[in-house]
């Protein structure tokens, strides 16, 4: 590395054809699958060049004339080759500062049935004072690891026999689960959303019609045979959704129709990719779908960015950094749909980001086949972007299902359809929040909000009435029964990550109170039972 820094070598990037780089690259086999899936997508195809300014001119010409004969003998090319998107710097001067980070084992592709291959991490940074802080941030990711908490604090596990990428909850993790689904899902129905539920299975038809079967099949499990049907387990709940909106007659009057589901689905990820909670295998979507007219758009699309900010609020993440995702004009086979409702879709989204005056990236070819995106990402307490929630237009939906709403003539027309996932997925939001808080959960938030700690055995029946007297108010409570010191108890108490600590020795049993000792402080204060409530 020092020595090709120094060597201060030039970096060219050049578009070739598939024929060319298939002899560039004639004696690698992981090369030449990747030309394979190149071509097999439509892409452009990039190769990087690196050596002295001599070097570049020789080879770029070199390949040019390959373009115009067809033919290429690697051997005589001088520079280093690598096929690669980019971008790169433009001279390896331009790295002043980098560390090699560990060597471990990959299988190709991510797949363990495919060969194991060696990987050597390594980062690069244009100054020492930017390396530093990536070397804080991952060494503090490292503490923050939302599987070693979850693992530590008892919220989930994994287990082999059940199967990989399926997390199980254990009671604190479920407990976690059902404030955050009871919170969000509450301010959606106070903002007119109506709760809905669909079933985990449905025909293969369904999916076709969809367009997921054509479109989401690598991401699908195998179809299941029932009574001689094929039926498939969801990746996703909107056509469950189309349904049921197309279960009635609607009139414009009746619109918008804003339906929520936490709905589970199931997506297929190859065992490499598996990270935990944050990229399971069946994962809980926090789903909504709202139908409305044209002239509706713009103000729902205002309305879920306004819910989008309210919500996070609450969990400390605010001023987001947005990106618009749009179609690949140079590739719309890609996508379903026309361009004309392409385009008033990819209008809408903008719009709505100009009203709320939002900055936003516009980034072509990362939309879904069925319509465009905004994403919003939060920064965590490490500073790192966390890509959260997803807005999208959906046209194509209500074209393949046939939806309609009666306009003010009598006559039939095709509504729009927002696709919206504000935390995401539950399972994904919950791994980002246990990272983000380090495990230290507000007290609205914690599974459990407060532990009493009798200070002798004596205590114990009074600890007893404590809790029973908190719960009945609806807090969160336990009692540390065990036969331990009190220093004892309060650090297993800190390590559980309990926001408030409840002390009570024979005084505070006399007198009926408790001493008061919050998380990560020393100070304790006494206090009547009934003030614990109002700290919550």
């Amino acid at each position: 590395m020092k020595k090709i820094i120094a060597a201060d070598l030039q970096l060219l990037r050049l578009e070739i054809s598939q024929p060319v780089a298939k002899q560039v690259f004639v004696g690698n086999p992981y090369k030449q699958e990747w030309l394979d899936s190149i071509e097999k997508e439509g892409e452009q195809l990039t190769v990087y060049l690196m050596g002295s300014g001599e070097q570049l001119q020789h080879d770029q010409k070199l390949l040019e004339q390959a373009e115009e004969s067809g033919k290429l003998d690697p051997d005589s090319l001088q520079s280093f080759i690598d096929l690669c998107k980019g971008p790169h710097v433009s001279s390896t001067k331009e790295i002043k500062a980098f560390k090699l980070l560990s060597v471990a084992g990959a299988y190709w592709h991510g797949d363990e049935k495919n060969k194991m291959l060696t990987r050597i991490y390594g980062t690069a940074f244009p100054s020492q004072e930017e390396l530093d802080h990536f070397l804080w941030q991952r060494e503090e990711a490292k503490k923050r690891d939302h599987r070693k908490i979850g693992q530590k604090l008892g919220l989930f596990m994994f287990d082999e026999e059940f199967g990989q990428g399926l997390p199980l909850y254990k009671p604190k993790g479920a407990m976690l689960r059902k404030l955050i689904m009871d919170f969000a899902f509450e301010s959606y129905l106070r903002r007119g959303y109506q709760p809905v539920a669909t079933p985990h299975i449905a025909r293969k038809g369904l999916w076709e019609t969809s367009g997921h079967w054509q479109f989401y099949r690598d991401s699908m499990y195998s179809p299941m045979e029932i009574d001689g049907e094929e039926y498939v387990i969801k990746p996703m709940n909107c056509p469950g959704h189309v349904k049921i909106y197309n279960s009635d007659l609607h009139s414009y009057r009746d619109l918008p129709v804003r339906l929520a589901e936490m709905g589970t689905v199931y997506r297929y990820e190859k065992s490499g990719e598996l990270n935990g909670i944050l990229r399971p295998r069946a994962f809980t979507q926090d789903d909504a779908h709202i139908i409305c007219t044209p002239t509706q758009l713009a103000e729902e699309l205002i309305e879920m960015i306004d819910l989008t900010n309210f919500i996070y609020s609450k969990f400390d993440f605010t001023d987001p950094e947005i990106s618009l995702s749009v179609r690949d004009p140079s590739n719309k086979t890609k996508y379903m749909g026309d361009d004309q409702k392409w385009t008033l879709a990819e209008q809408a989204l903008e719009a709505a980001l100009i009203e709320k005056g939002m900055s936003y990236q516009r980034i072509e070819g990362e939309a879904a086949f069925y319509g465009p995106k905004i994403d919003f990402m939060f920064k965590d307490a490490l500073g790192r972007e966390q890509q959260l929630t997803t807005i999208q237009v959906d046209f194509n939906l209500p074209e393949k299902f046939g939806m309609y709403y009666i306009d003010e003539e009598g006559e039939k027309q095709q509504p729009f359809m927002l696709h919206r996932a504000l935390l995401g997925s539950l399972e994904r939001f919950m791994g980002v929040l246990i990272e983000h808080t380090a495990g230290n959960f507000p007290l609205w938030l914690s599974p459990v909000q407060a532990k009493v700690l009798p200070i002798t055995d004596e205590q114990l029946d009074y600890a007893q009435q404590v809790a029973k007297q908190l719960k009945e108010q609806g807090m969160r409570v336990e009692v540390d029964d065990r036969s331990a010191t009190l220093g004892n108890k309060i650090r297993q108490a800190e390590e559980e990550r309990i926001p408030l600590m409840l002390i009570v020795g024979a005084k505070e049993q006399a007198q009926g109170k408790v001493s008061v000792r919050e998380r990560d402080k020393k100070e304790q204060r006494v206090v009547e039972v009934d003030t614990v409530i109002v700290l919550r």
